[in-house]
């Protein structure tokens, strides 16, 4: 009896170990990169909602309580029934408009910037007129900044010496670009830019201590020496200088094809970059997310400084 008590404990023990390998191997099987390109990350409430290019019919949307495992939603938050362009849903971004109650994404359609509204960041983003912001031109990349008097500003590509960034005011709406505001930002001036063709695009920008901060990618999202630089003015309209040593990231660790980015901040107030890196040395789709931190230095100028390990998001089946 003694024998046959000391097999079955040694079989049991056995089988908690054979379980507890496979179900560490079903979380590794089970779990995969968030694929998209574009990324952009808000948090509302206490969750954070992914968004991107990717899908062939619209916007996806992942959810997240930690920025590290995410849940893809099955229902797109923009379908493009609901959109001008059935094609090309590129690059959006959502944001809370707390004096309207209502939650914004401005995207790309057919290589046109776009707007669409929603009463939850899951959507159904719907647009109210479907047409584009500017209807007579084809301009990529839409990115909107609210300055701290309230005045709104858009950020977009347009397609002219390659691709260059523009800038203008909204209207209260936010939907509607006051033409007569429209300015030249920044375009291709850097020897690191000239690599693959002439672009700059995707910007995003933030301010910090009275200074703006626009981070901006170049090179084609096909290289692998697409990258992130930055470029600062004492106005939301400029004129903006490039920083002297961008880029600030570019081929970090193995990954190629590094660019797009957006900023936000955590639940612990720190502050994000999230960008799209491609599939791996090799292949550029499907693009994949990455998190990353910065900060500002003490400079006299403050510095935007990547920081830390890059996280690698992954979302379950």
């Amino acid at each position: 009896m003694r024998v046959l008590s000391i097999l079955l404990v040694l079989l049991l023990g056995l089988t908690l170990i054979y379980c507890q390998s496979s179900n560490e191997k079903n979380i590794v099987e089970d779990s995969f990169p968030i694929s998209l390109g574009d990324p952009f990350i808000m948090l509302h409430g206490n969750t954070y909602y992914a968004y991107g290019t990717n899908a062939k019919d619209g916007i996806e949307v992942y959810t997240s309580d930690n920025l590290m495992h995410w849940k893809k939603a099955q229902a797109l938050a923009l379908h493009k029934d609901n959109s001008w362009g059935g094609r090309w849903f590129w690059a959006p971004e959502v944001y809370y408009i707390k004096e309207k109650n209502k939650f914004f994404m401005y995207y790309s359609a057919d290589e046109h910037i776009c707007v669409a509204t929603a009463d939850s960041p899951f959507g159904p983003f719907v647009q109210d007129v479907k047409e584009p912001m500017i209807a007579d031109e084809k301009c990529i990349d839409n990115s909107l900044f609210i300055d701290s008097d309230g005045k709104p500003y858009l950020y977009f590509d347009r397609f002219n010496d390659g691709l260059n960034i523009w800038v203008a005011e909204l209207e209260a709406d936010l939907k509607t670009i006051k033409r007569s505001t429209l300015a030249k930002c920044i375009n291709v001036s850097q020897p690191w830019e000239e690599v693959w063709p002439r672009v700059n695009e995707g910007a995003f920008v933030t301010e910090y201590k009275g200074i703006y901060y626009m981070t901006y990618s170049a090179n084609s999202y096909e290289s692998p020496f697409y990258g992130v630089g930055y470029a600062t003015a004492s106005s939301p309209v400029g004129p903006w200088t490039k920083y002297d040593n961008n880029p600030i990231l570019q081929k970090p660790d193995s990954l190629v094809g590094v660019g797009h980015s957006a900023m936000f901040k955590d639940k612990e107030g720190h502050l994000r970059i999230v960008f799209h890196a491609h599939n791996s040395q090799k292949n550029i789709h499907p693009r994949h997310m990455y998190i990353g931190s910065v900060r500002f230095t003490d400079d006299t100028t403050p510095v935007v400084q990547m920081t830390g390990d890059i996280l690698k998001p992954v979302a379950g089946k």
